[in-house]
């Protein structure tokens, strides 16, 4: 889970209070979306108004998507994520008074469909936000004119055109799929997504990103996210069992979309693992924390970043820009697209086509007409 830790911030000689995370597209997309909060490029974080409210309003915003880190601001260690491991434990969340808390149906229909817990929580917070601007209307009454409204704000607060397509989905999903009205609201019209080429590192810059990192935890990680084309979600979700030395196979389990697949095990990435599992000695998962929970996304993040310093990179580097370099990588040594597609678990080969516009290889053999024309003059 992403963590946000709040400060005591003094702006234009008033109380402000700061908020400070690890780079997350969700977490920028919801500040933005809520009312009074600020970019101050002083303290490097956004800000809002330190009152009651406020604070009353983060806690209940980022619940069950963020831990807010409190030992900061009031000295308290616990924040408001504290429980949220399963779905059930939404059902026994404390909520602000008058706070509008999404149906049981919702909560019941997510469980249901086997829906994982990132997705649970984001559908719950987003729906949780809808319902609570509308709540003098009971939930059947809500038209598509008030929901073309709702999205209209949210993207005139500068939400993301993710946010706002997740937005959709989590009102949708209620209407849909616990209300049983298909297609009740057909006609809301989803913004367009900006077709972004992915980014990649080169393979020089893989190799010194693992070779600057001296932990040999946080190597293998770096090493596992790259070699595997892992996300981030699912390198956590490894287990000591999942890594199969007799196939070299790497098996991952309730991928995106609740599949399975397997991925390719290095050769080179199996002695450090080895190495790695006798100094620390993980129980369950592959990847463990203190008292031997799941390792969290926010440590892979700040791992990265870190290593990224020391190989004195001037990239933004994240988790997923290891899994499109591996992709990249795979297809400038002429490995056929349909593998790179089994490997990265897309079910469709379009999305993995992508990464034939950022290859190398294509480049290779085309000169630019600029050449040409000096070539010319020098001869």
């Amino acid at each position: 889970m992403i963590s946000i830790t709040l400060k005591h911030l003094l702006i234009d000689g008033k109380k402000q209070i700061g908020l400070k995370f690890t780079t997350s597209r969700l977490i920028d997309s919801i500040l933005k979306g809520v009312d009074g909060v600020k970019w101050s490029e002083e303290f490097g974080m956004y800000y809002l108004r330190n009152t009651k409210e406020n604070f009353n309003l983060i806690m209940e915003t980022f619940r069950g998507i963020a831990w807010i880190n409190l030992q900061q601001f009031t000295g308290k260690s616990k924040g408001n994520g504290e429980g949220i491991t399963s779905l059930k434990d939404f059902r026994s969340r404390k909520l602000a008074v008058g706070w509008r808390a999404c149906p049981k149906v919702y909560l019941d229909q997510l469980e249901l469909g086997h829906y994982s817990l990132q997705t649970a929580r984001t559908y719950v917070s987003l729906f949780e936000r809808f319902i609570n601007h509308y709540k003098g209307l009971s939930l059947v009454k809500i038209t598509e004119n008030e929901i073309q409204s709702y999205l209209l704000m949210i993207q005139q607060k500068g939400c993301s055109i993710s946010m706002i397509n997740q937005t959709i989905n989590a009102i949708k999903f209620y209407y849909e799929n616990v209300m049983g009205m298909p297609n009740r609201f057909y006609s809301i019209e989803r913004p367009k997504r900006k077709k972004l080429l992915p980014k990649v590192l080169s393979i020089e810059e893989i190799k010194v990103l693992i070779e600057v990192t001296k932990n040999i935890k946080h190597r293998c990680i770096i090493s596992l996210l790259y070699s595997a084309g892992l996300r981030r979600g699912e390198l956590l979700n490894l287990k000591i069992t999942d890594i199969d030395s007799h196939r070299m196979v790497i098996h991952v389990r309730e991928g995106k979309g609740s599949k399975d697949r397997i991925t390719v095990l290095s050769d080179y990435l199996l002695k450090e693992l080895r190495a790695y599992y006798k100094i620390y000695r993980p129980k369950e998962y592959l990847f463990e924390g203190a008292h031997q929970r799941k390792y969290s996304g926010t440590s892979v993040c700040k791992i990265l970043e870190k290593a990224a310093r020391k190989a004195k990179l001037k990239k933004k580097i994240h988790p997923h820009m290891l899994r499109h370099s591996f992709a990249t990588h795979l297809l400038e040594s002429n490995t056929d697209l349909r593998y790179i597609q089994s490997l990265l678990g897309h079910s469709s080969v379009k999305t993995t086509e992508r990464y034939a516009h950022v290859a190398k290889k294509n480049l290779e053999g085309i000169k630019s007409p600029l050449d040409s024309l000096f070539l010319k003059q020098q001869t």
